[in-house]
């Protein structure tokens, strides 16, 4: 029987944090699937469609490609898990700022269904500083973030907040 894990998120938009975590999840479990998280209440930058439109070209060339899904999911994460046969979330924490938020959803995870446990990892020291958020501040205040994002990403955050001068990081 195959280990999966869900590795739950808004993705908007996807990191290479996100894809180091991914990579190094992948040594654990024998499939992962992204699950986009459809809370429009976080008003994210980019729709669902293009989140995932986005991962997909992200992960289109990936070695272990036949080892992920992407998907989207609605409602409550222990739901969707229990839906995709799996009882593992996989989730990333870059600093003690993270860690209150996450044990919060982890221990509400656990009081939902018992049977979900929740995998931390700590983010790659490389990747450490960076945010989907901070991406979207630096690429609209005119920044480059070649380097910190795959290129579909890059040309999608250019396209919706304006293309920045390309440099090298």
């Amino acid at each position: 029987m195959d280990k999966i894990a869900v590795y739950p998120g808004s993705f908007d938009p996807i990191t290479y944090g996100h894809l180091d975590l991914l990579d190094r999840g992948l040594t654990i479990f024998d499939r992962i699937i992204i699950a986009i998280a459809d809370n429009p209440a976080q008003k994210p930058l980019f729709t669902l469609e293009e989140r995932l439109e986005m991962i997909k070209l992200s992960v289109q060339d990936h070695p272990q490609r036949h080892r992920l899904d992407i998907d989207t999911f609605h409602g409550l994460l222990v739901d969707y898990v229990r839906t995709v046969k799996s009882s593992a979330i996989l989730r990333g924490l870059r600093a003690v700022s993270d860690f209150e938020y996450e044990f919060q959803m982890a221990l509400m995870n656990r009081k939902l269904n018992g049977d979900i446990e929740t995998l931390y990892f700590m983010t790659g020291m490389r990747w450490i500083y960076i945010s989907s958020s901070i991406i979207k501040e630096v690429v609209a205040s005119g920044g480059c973030v070649t380097g910190l994002v795959p290129e579909p990403v890059e040309r999608g955050l250019a396209k919706r907040l304006g293309a920045p001068a390309k440099k090298s990081l």
